[in-house]
């Protein structure tokens, strides 16, 4: 066996190889980690907002001036861009799905309790917003035009008709959400609200809310001199569209200010872009990482092998074979790496408690530890390779030359 030999070996350079195991340990741990955090930013960054979101535009129109009536430029500006070929539907709207700006409120199946309020963003638009949006409808009915009501400052929010997203529906009656429609919940200013639709999905403003599934759409368009126009179109028509749209509305000379003509494929790229950013930096630590782990591997073998080249000579001269001299330094590494993996796995889990306490993060799956221990094990063999290979071309006769 040549456990005993190397053992005995490894211990004449105790501080070359407890600082490799230590920089394997140190690897793993960082490793594991990282890995959870780029795929649950990768999930976060999945998910879908519920919309047609490729073939959506929307731009800010805030007017100024004694003789501007948001209502009636709003009412023709719609009616000139639902005309448009091209254009699918088209809505006002108070705030953009994964924008990271919008509104939200607390709703209640009890009025004025403050016990199990669920807090939902809040969407005013028009009756074609279901269809502009491009989410889907699963139980109860759409909004009509009647159904739309105009108000300002001084009209306060009263009693409505909704649509909610199932998820909020589940959140408001657990095991009954798809059962919702028809039932009436309630503000925090205790004004009722009759559910009348449920649409599958439709996002939050805000991508790392807690309760960015739970949506809630009102019938309802703000009269304060600033709208958002929110426009589907056909596919392949969008960009066109976004240039036309801000063209038209631009030379229909009323006084006003047109911001942000924007699609919704490049505001959630947006919103995301400190996850984006954090993925590719952590890739980034990773590669570095395992260079730098594989070139310490490299580094131990051969410092081993030039203090050993004598010894080396002497086993080929006593019949050691070149694949005996390979298989004894794989043996070798894979002993080092061995101690440092398990080492870096009861590492990472703790380093992971550590995120679960401290940053709301949730705990890795058990794969993950035992994953990353067989990737720095391979890479070890593989560091470790090239400096053993060219120790089985050691000549035997160097067994016979002095030192």
């Amino acid at each position: 066996m040549e456990i005993g030999p190397i053992y005995r070996a490894l211990m004449r350079n105790r501080l070359g190889v407890i600082l490799i195991a230590a920089q394997i340990a140190f690897t793993l741990t960082v490793i594991v980690n990282a890995v959870y955090i780029i795929n649950d930013r990768g999930e976060l960054m999945a998910r879908p907002s519920g919309t047609d979101e490729a073939n959506l535009f929307f731009i800010n129109n805030i007017g100024y001036g004694d003789t501007y009536n948001e209502a009636v430029v709003s009412a023709e500006d719609l009616d000139m861009i639902r005309q448009l070929p091209g254009v699918t539907a088209a809505t006002i709207i108070n705030a953009i799905p994964v924008s990271g700006s919008g509104s939200s409120t607390g709703m209640a199946t009890v009025a004025g309790r403050i016990e199990g309020v669920v807090p939902t963003a809040v969407y005013t638009v028009d009756e074609q917003a279901l269809s502009t949006l491009g989410v889907e409808l699963v139980a109860g009915r759409d909004f009509t035009a009647t159904d739309v009501r105009y108000r300002n400052d001084s009209i306060a929010r009263g009693d409505n008709e909704i649509i909610i997203t199932v998820a909020m529906a589940e959140a408001l009656f657990p095991g009954e959400g798809m059962q919702a429609v028809g039932r009436t919940i309630y503000d925090v200013n205790q004004n009722a609200s009759v559910i009348i639709g449920l649409v599958a999905r439709l996002q939050a403003p805000w991508p790392q809310s807690s309760f960015v599934e739970n949506s809630m759409l009102i019938p309802e368009v703000y009269i304060d001199n600033s709208a958002i126009y929110l426009v589907r179109t056909e596919p392949g028509q969008r960009d066109r569209l976004m240039v036309e749209v801000e063209e038209r509305l631009a030379a229909s000379g009323h006084s006003r200010i047109l911001r942000n003509n924007r699609s919704l494929e490049e505001r959630r790229a947006e919103s995301y872009r400190i996850d984006s950013a954090m993925s590719t930096i952590l890739v980034a630590v990773i590669g570095t990482l395992m260079f730098i782990t594989a070139m310490g591997i490299v580094g131990l073998a051969v410092f081993s092998i030039n203090r050993r080249r004598k010894q080396i000579g002497t086993r080929r001269a006593l019949g050691a074979t070149r694949p005996d001299i390979l298989r004894y330094f794989l043996l070798e590494n894979l002993l080092i790496s061995t101690v440092g993996v398990v080492a870096g796995a009861v590492l990472a889990i703790a380093f992971n408690l550590f995120l679960v306490q401290n940053f709301d993060m949730s705990r890795i799956d058990w794969y993950y530890a035992p994953a990353g221990m067989v990737v720095l094990l391979i890479l070890g063999q593989l560091a470790v390779i090239g400096p053993a290979i060219s120790a089985t071309r050691i000549s035997p006769a160097l067994a016979t030359r002095s030192i």
